[in-house]
């Protein structure tokens, strides 16, 4: 395997842990942001206030984007396993 093939294999792997975390840690973020200006305005130092939101935000994302993660996972997995048994 040459340098230029195992950078090709890096920059998918990154691609593909940006293309499934950075969704929901967007969403995530909109949501922790939204709960600060909340907590901002009516002056709620609560900290369930914000953490139980991002939880709940996290985990229904996750459940909703699970098949598009699953079908790009199953496919870089394949793309690996081409290469290994190419090489």
């Amino acid at each position: 395997m040459t340098a230029g093939e195992v950078l090709d294999i890096g920059r998918d792997a990154i691609i593909l842990s940006l293309k499934l975390g950075g969704p929901i840690m967007l969403l995530s973020l909109v949501v922790g942001l939204a709960v600060s200006l909340f907590q901002a305005l009516t002056q709620i130092q609560e900290h369930t206030l914000s953490f139980v939101p991002k939880l709940l935000v996290t985990l229904l994302a996750t459940l909703f984007m699970m098949p598009f993660m699953l079908g790009a996972l199953s496919s870089f997995t394949v793309r690996i396993m081409d290469r290994i048994a190419s090489g």
